[in-house]
């Protein structure tokens, strides 16, 4: 047999459980989506993270950098996360910006 303080548990319970589910997707709505690619601002070399990496958007203009090696870009590097054929894309180097697919830095480490 359940005492007055078990059903008062009980109910109380209850009553959370729904009022959560009630909220759920209003909270959901309301909570920061997660950023996709093209929602990101593309690097430029203002931020100091590009500038130390000698980061470029077009990896030809880094044919004077000892550490470049033909045919390296974002798109065939290890960081980069984009797409195949995305012209931006993420990079775990620069987190909060997107990349050219077709840029270059020093950190370049070719795809396996």
């Amino acid at each position: 047999m359940s005492t007055p303080a078990d059903r008062q548990s009980r109910r109380r319970f209850l009553k959370i459980a729904a009022i959560s589910a009630a909220a759920a997707p209003i909270a959901a709505a309301l909570l920061p989506r997660t950023s996709f690619a093209e929602d990101l601002p593309h690097l430029d070399g203002s931020v100091p993270a590009a500038q130390a990496l000698k980061y470029t958007e077009d990896a030809s203009s880094a044919s004077g950098n000892p550490k470049h090696q033909e045919g390296a870009s974002c798109s065939s590097c290890n960081f980069f996360q984009g797409k195949a054929g995305d012209a931006y894309g993420p990079c775990q180097l620069f987190p909060g910006h997107s990349v050219h697919a077709k840029g270059w830095c020093e950190s370049y480490a070719k795809k396996a």
